[in-house]
């Protein structure tokens, strides 16, 4: 279960509950799925989006089935956009255990992430959602497939630049961090000032939860960020520690590297080197501080109550985590 929220029992006793709605919802004729999507969940992950969803939730109308069901299906939407990337990454780990694509191969990879999906609409049609949010959900699938493209787009380019970075990040991450808390606080009947303020503290911590994942690749390793470390680097996704380190190196020695035609390990670790030389991580950590102070500030627009400062101290968590 989710480090996050181990300060907060009420918290952590719906997230298990959320757990339980998704083992169910993935049970089916067919025992592969079962056998292939439960060490997921089980490891678990951080569980962030349901928990937020929650959380905003709290601050209305809340009725628990409904926002647990609701919840599962945002972590089994974000489940299967991971499975997809696994397979075009060519990731061998996922969360501390052999990634799909790896122990079965990219076919049932495929499959997987399509059927995962597949139990997100069903689930949605199991309770009398807002329409708006429905509406929301899948425009964000949509944000999120396009972030994915550009991405795409933009790898080995040694250009790349904060800007394009944010266009990437903010479709690819944060969109579905403003997702979570909209909803809950949508679902719950909050007024539109709130919700949309819920929409911006999302935006914000999911930009600063992207820019510590990407520092992480320069810092962590494989055991402590429960997949492979470096894997964009190699796979040509340039992210903000390296587009600092490369506007800093007048040398181009980093480009110079990341020009030839296959990285080896000794590449690998000389650009680390620049990146830290040039304060590629020191730079996207202080921009991250950045974000999360803005979602700070939106967080002192909420209504009073218990769960406010939970928020405030999860994003403050977020931003000083080590995996």
């Amino acid at each position: 279960m989710s480090k996050i929220f181990k300060n907060y029992p009420e918290i952590m006793d719906e997230l298990e509950d959320v757990k339980k709605i998704m083992k169910k919802s993935i049970r089916s004729s067919e025992k592969y799925f079962d056998e292939a999507i439960s060490p997921m969940i089980n490891n678990g992950g951080k569980l962030l989006r349901p928990g937020f969803l929650v959380l905003s939730g709290k601050f209305g109308d809340y009725e628990k089935d409904r926002f647990n069901n609701l919840a599962a299906v945002i972590e089994l939407l974000h489940m299967a956009t991971l499975v997809h990337d696994d397979i075009i990454d060519e990731s061998n780990l996922r969360r501390n255990t052999e990634s799909i694509q790896s122990k079965y191969g990219k076919e049932y990879a495929v499959y997987t992430g399509d059927y995962l999906f597949s139990q997100c609409l069903i689930m949605l049609s199991e309770y009398d959602y807002d329409r708006e949010n429905l509406k929301n959900i899948s425009k964000v699938i949509s944000k999120i497939c396009l972030g994915e493209i550009k991405q795409f787009n933009f790898r080995y380019a040694t250009n790349m630049n904060f800007r394009k970075y944010v266009r990437v990040a903010s479709g690819k991450t944060a969109a579905l961090f403003s997702l979570s808390l909209f909803v809950g606080a949508k679902e719950s009947k909050c007024e539109e000032s709130i919700t949309k303020t819920f929409a911006k503290i999302g935006y914000n911590i999911g930009m600063a939860f992207q820019i510590i994942d990407d520092l992480l690749d320069y810092k962590g390793d494989n055991k402590s960020l429960g997949k492979e470390a470096q894997r964009d680097l190699i796979k040509g996704y340039y992210t903000l520690p390296l587009i600092f380190a490369i506007n800093e190196d007048k040398n181009d020695g980093i480009k110079s590297i990341l020009n030839k035609d296959m990285l080896d390990n000794n590449d690998i670790e000389k650009i680390i080197k620049l990146v830290n030389k040039y304060e590629g991580v020191k730079k996207a950590r202080n921009v991250a501080k950045k974000y999360t102070f803005r979602a700070y500030d939106n967080i002192e627009k909420l209504p009073e109550c218990k769960w406010k400062n939970v928020i405030k101290e999860i994003a403050k968590g977020l931003l000083e985590r080590k995996y």
